[in-house]
């Protein structure tokens, strides 16, 4: 019985770390073109750091079937737009403020941030 007490409690926290305190690493943008590949129910990059100031394009290319998938949300910046299955989709981004900014499906199950420095 204390054994699996044991496992309950590192199981939770597992969940607790893997939903609210992992981070994963910032992906710059450079001079390059960043494509976020949108698969198996994540962004990646998921976290991308932009300059203040300057407007940017992203792009978007989708693998993954999914119907959730298919809608990319901005909310901060009133972005809504349609990302079509195996092509690459650009979202023009404004001159952006400092701060964080979120962006997602329309379930929120694809989680993906904006930092702009």
């Amino acid at each position: 019985m204390l054994l699996i007490n044991i496992a309950g409690v590192v199981l939770i926290g597992l969940i607790v770390w893997w939903f609210w305190l992992y981070r994963p690493k910032e992906t710059e943008i450079g001079e390059d073109d960043l494509v976020i590949v949108v698969e198996n129910g994540t962004y990646s990059p998921s976290r991308i750091k932009l300059p203040s100031g300057k407007p940017v394009e992203i792009k978007f290319m989708r693998k993954d079937q999914s119907p959730c998938s298919e809608a990319l949300l901005i909310p901060d910046l009133q972005i809504s737009d349609t990302l079509p299955l195996n092509k690459l989709k650009t979202i023009q981004l404004p001159a952006l403020s400092t701060g964080e900014y979120t962006f997602h499906c329309q379930m929120q199950m694809y989680r993906g941030q904006i930092t702009v420095e």
